[in-house]
């Protein structure tokens, strides 16, 4: 069986050690150690002995250290408190400021770091609706309107005191946009669907849940209803988006055409049944149910080979009936179907800012390089490793990834982001999900959406499509 997540090891080998424990260092101190010959002791203590001193009165003379010591003295006292003040500051201001510890005088060199950490960016999707709608290759006026709404639900989640101010003024910046680039807009929706374009673009500028409700809300700094307009606009935003991306935004590889593929978005429907006769807990005020319904949208514009074979399986009833392992991170289809089923699709990621996804290739989250589609995202739908070789995804095997950020790495991201053809996320019964446990069966899976997106080889084509992991033909 594939396994679907890999391994964090820690590797000794990368562990610094650590220094010996050795005799504990003030945070500062104002001894300094002078450089010190024992041969030159009592040459030095002479050269010491005659010292310069200024008297109120006449030239600068010499005079007998030792004599002069009571004066010496005083004259100490009184600058010592000063000093050790101002030099306190002066430390404790470089301290604050500077990466180089202050706590052994010798520690002045630091070696380089043998690893950096890269702080992902705060902004990646967390929610599958959010993923799906950054995913849609749609004109750039309304992908200006979607970061200005998006950044609302950022300001949403500062604690008291809201900034209604700057969410204004990102509502009007939106609907200046949708004002201005309206011919832009409606143009680039294909003339078969834009009646239905109209329609979206009147209820977002005018229309009820529109922009102008939605300031309306921040008006009256109401966040609830704020949270609310803002989940209905982006909705609309989202479908007007999907009208303007009717296929793929660029070329597939030559090699690559004798595959399934989607050429935008389907939607999948499961129905899950348990395993031991028992029920899945009930839903709001209902009964406890025999079965359980997911949805998850399958988006071909992203991975159009891994959901075009993931979306042919479904059809051809490849996942009825079969039963699921569950482990702590993952829910995993079974992976007894075989290798005749399905086909085995390279790994497939779309880098974010690219325009194409990248095959047989994992990324450098380490390098700020992050997927369109997260795995990090309770709900992901992913396909498992190939068993022959990690460049490729299995057949037929698929999991849903349960994301859990008390697992997470560095930003909240999985260890495993940017190592799996991630091509979907469950949008109904996500709660679902962890009532299912090992030998639960998937009674059924249909493709609801998107079946006339769903492009298939020739079947002369098909035949000329061998397991490339296991002949090694590409």
């Amino acid at each position: 069986m594939a396994v679907p997540l890999s391994a964090s090891i820690l590797s000794p080998n990368k562990l610094s050690s650590l220094p010996s424990p050795q005799t504990s260092t003030p945070f500062f101190t104002t001894r300094f150690a002078l450089p010190h010959n024992r041969n030159r002791r009592d040459h030095n203590s002479r050269k010491f002995n005659r010292i310069f001193a200024i008297k109120d009165y006449g030239p600068m003379e010499l005079m007998n250290g030792c004599n002069y010591c009571p004066e010496l003295k005083k004259w100490m006292e009184i600058g010592r408190k000063p000093f050790e003040n101002a030099f306190a500051v002066i430390i404790l201001f470089l301290q604050v400021t500077s990466p180089v510890p202050l706590t052994e005088h010798d520690s002045w060199l630091i070696p380089p770091a043998e690893a950096v950490l890269y702080s992902p960016e705060t902004k990646i999707p967390r929610t599958g609706e959010l993923a799906l709608r950054r995913a849609i290759p749609a004109n750039k006026d309304m992908k200006a309107i979607q970061d200005s709404l998006e950044d609302i639900s950022y300001l949403l989640r500062i604690p008291q005191r809201k900034p209604f101010g700057t969410m204004e003024g990102n509502v009007k910046k939106a609907l200046k946009i949708a004002v201005d680039e309206k011919e832009a807009i409606l143009s680039s929706i294909p003339s078969e669907f834009r009646e239905n374009g109209s329609v979206l673009y009147a209820s977002l500028t005018d229309g009820k849940g529109g922009l102008k409700d939605l300031l309306q809300s921040i008006n009256e700094k109401d966040s609830d209803k704020v949270s609310v307009g803002l989940a209905s606009t982006l909705d609309t935003v989202a479908q007007l988006e999907l009208l303007q991306a009717p296929g793929l935004s660029f070329l597939l590889p030559a090699q690559y055409l004798n595959y399934p593929r989607l050429t935008g978005r389907a939607v999948v429907e499961f129905a899950i049944e348990k395993g031991d006769g028992s029920t899945f807990s009930p839903e709001a005020a209902g009964q406890p149910r025999n079965t359980a319904i997911l949805q998850v949208v399958v988006d071909g514009y992203s991975a159009p080979l891994t959901a075009g074979n993931f979306a042919k399986l479904v059809v051809d009833g490849a996942y009825d009936g079969v039963k699921l392992n569950c482990t702590d991170q993952a829910i995993l289809s079974d992976s007894k179907l075989g290798k005749d089923k399905g086909y085995s699709v390279p790994l497939e990621i779309m880098p974010s800012g690219q325009f194409e996804p990248l095959y047989k290739t994992t990324l450098s989250v380490q390098d700020g390089e992050l997927p369109v589609l997260p795995l990090s995202v309770y709900g992901a739908v992913v396909m498992a490793h190939n068993e022959a070789s990690e460049e490729y995804s299995s057949p037929n095997q698929f999991f849903f990834y349960l994301y859990d950020k008390r697992n997470a790495g560095l930003g909240g991201l999985s260890f495993d982001e940017g190592q799996f053809s991630v091509f979907g996320y469950t949008t109904t019964g996500r709660e679902t999900l962890s009532q299912i446990k090992t030998g639960d069966v998937i009674r059924s899976a249909k493709l609801i959406e998107g079946q006339d997106r769903l492009v298939l080889p020739k079947e002369r084509d098909m035949i000329l499509v061998f397991d490339i992991t296991r002949y090694h033909c590409c």
